[in-house]
């Protein structure tokens, strides 16, 4: 997962011009858990499918340019490391913003599944 080549491959979009804001949301594994135990890791598990359709449903949002997702999936991830990478780019502040967060809920809700390990 690299932030910068991903937002590089972003520019060379044709309608890149018409982004006003790339915004990127990179989540990583921290130390406890919402409930607070300490957790030693986590694995990710990915839907393909879902993910796709999340992806090309909210490419559909008027002023959105393009979406990337990156998800480090099926290996034991340590804390500090990188889960996922999603890039946003789009016209304005609050389109990108609210599709950023309608994206993130949907991939976290319905097309990725997370172990922790205590």
């Amino acid at each position: 997962m690299d932030i910068q080549q991903m937002i590089s491959r972003m520019r060379q979009h044709p309608e890149f011009n018409k982004a006003g804001m790339v915004l990127v949301h990179n989540g990583v594994v921290r130390e406890t858990s919402r409930d607070g135990r300490r957790v030693s890791g986590l694995m990710v598990s990915v839907d393909h499918e879902k993910l796709a359709r999340v992806i090309e449903t909210e490419k559909q949002t008027p002023g959105i340019v393009d979406i990337m997702i990156a998800i480090n999936e099926n290996t034991l991830l340590n804390i500090g490391e990188d889960i996922m990478v999603l890039v946003v780019a789009g016209d304005i502040r609050e389109t990108v913003i609210q599709t950023l967060e309608r994206t993130l809920n949907a991939v976290k809700t319905s097309v990725t599944q997370k172990t922790e390990f205590f």
